[in-house]
């Protein structure tokens, strides 16, 4: 049975109990803490019929108020796509060439092509753009376009791809393999010639000889390259597929040739214009230039 006495020293009584001399206080806990229990009992009460607590079997109770998290977040999902849609709108009315002249939609127009990079692009041509020599995949961060670097131009390349199967329109461009062609010593040569164009070697007559005869009418007779072909440029320090002497040989006996699926069956016009503005915006991009007819030349259309 409970012996329960008041201490002495701190006028409490004791709980009655008794191990080796050592007794329990009755202590009475502190107002302040009993009336914080009592809040947040009636907080969980009242919240429970407020907002959604209880799990049910398909779903939760959903409170008076009928308010929920996801609901919240599908409001504000909502008011983004409205402004995305706003955002959109203006870019569809737009042509890509004079999307620079306004800044804003511009920028706008940027952030939306870097997130559509890196969904489908960084892939290939890394998060970065920076591209790779060893798989073939462009750096898109310089100046160098085999098929021109204004924002019209790289949306055409988007829309019709590179060398993309089935698509009357893609860019195409065709290097044969001279292996077999010519002997060991005449390879050396052109290879020689072809890294001489570029400040890497020293040509040769031979290998000079060689490129005007077999490589000059895509590459140019100084290497300058020609866009309306493909065909790069050989005179400038940026290669595809590497500049050393062993890669530039296997270039010329085997040569590779990269592809670039068509995006116009993947993603709509707008997202394709928002890329072509982002890769433009990465430091390469050249500005659009308006070809104009000149109405006083006579096209004969007999052939």
């Amino acid at each position: 049975m409970a012996n329960k006495r008041i201490d002495e020293p701190t006028g409490t009584e004791t709980v009655g109990h008794e191990w080796d001399g050592i007794e329990e206080l009755d202590t009475p806990m502190p107002r302040w803490w009993l009336w914080t229990l009592y809040l947040t009992i009636i907080w969980g009460v009242v919240y429970v019929i407020l907002y959604p607590a209880w799990p049910l079997v398909n779903k939760a109770t959903e409170g008076v108020l009928g308010w929920s998290s996801r609901g919240e977040l599908a409001e504000e999902m909502s008011v983004v796509d409205q402004e995305r849609a706003t955002v959109r709108e203006e870019l569809a009315r737009i042509p890509i060439e004079r999307l620079p002249e306004n800044s804003e939609l511009f920028a706008q127009a940027v952030a939306g092509g870097r997130s559509a990079f890196q969904v489908h692009c960084s892939q290939c041509h890394g998060s970065g753009a920076a591209g790779s020599q060893t798989l073939g995949y462009p750096n898109l961060n310089d100046d160098d376009w085999l098929w021109g670097g204004d924002l019209k131009a790289i949306e055409y390349t988007l829309v019709n791809g590179i060398r993309a199967p089935g698509v009357d329109y893609t860019r195409t461009s065709v290097m044969p393999p001279f292996e077999g062609v010519f002997e060991p010593a005449q390879i050396d040569g052109l290879v020689n010639h072809v890294l001489s164009l570029s400040g890497k070697g020293a040509s040769s007559g031979t290998g000079a000889q060689l490129y005007q005869d077999n490589c000059s009418v895509c590459h140019g007779t100084a290497g300058e390259g020609n866009r309306e072909l493909g065909a790069p440029r050989l005179n400038d320090a940026i290669w595809l597929y590497g500049s050393s002497r062993e890669q530039v040989r296997a270039q010329i006996l085997t040569p590779k040739m990269g592809r670039m699926p068509h995006w116009s069956e993947r993603l709509d016009p707008v997202t394709i214009k928002m890329l072509s503005a982002y890769v433009w915006s990465l430091g390469g991009g050249e500005e659009f230039v308006e070809v104009v007819e000149d109405p006083t030349v006579e096209v004969d259309e007999e052939p």
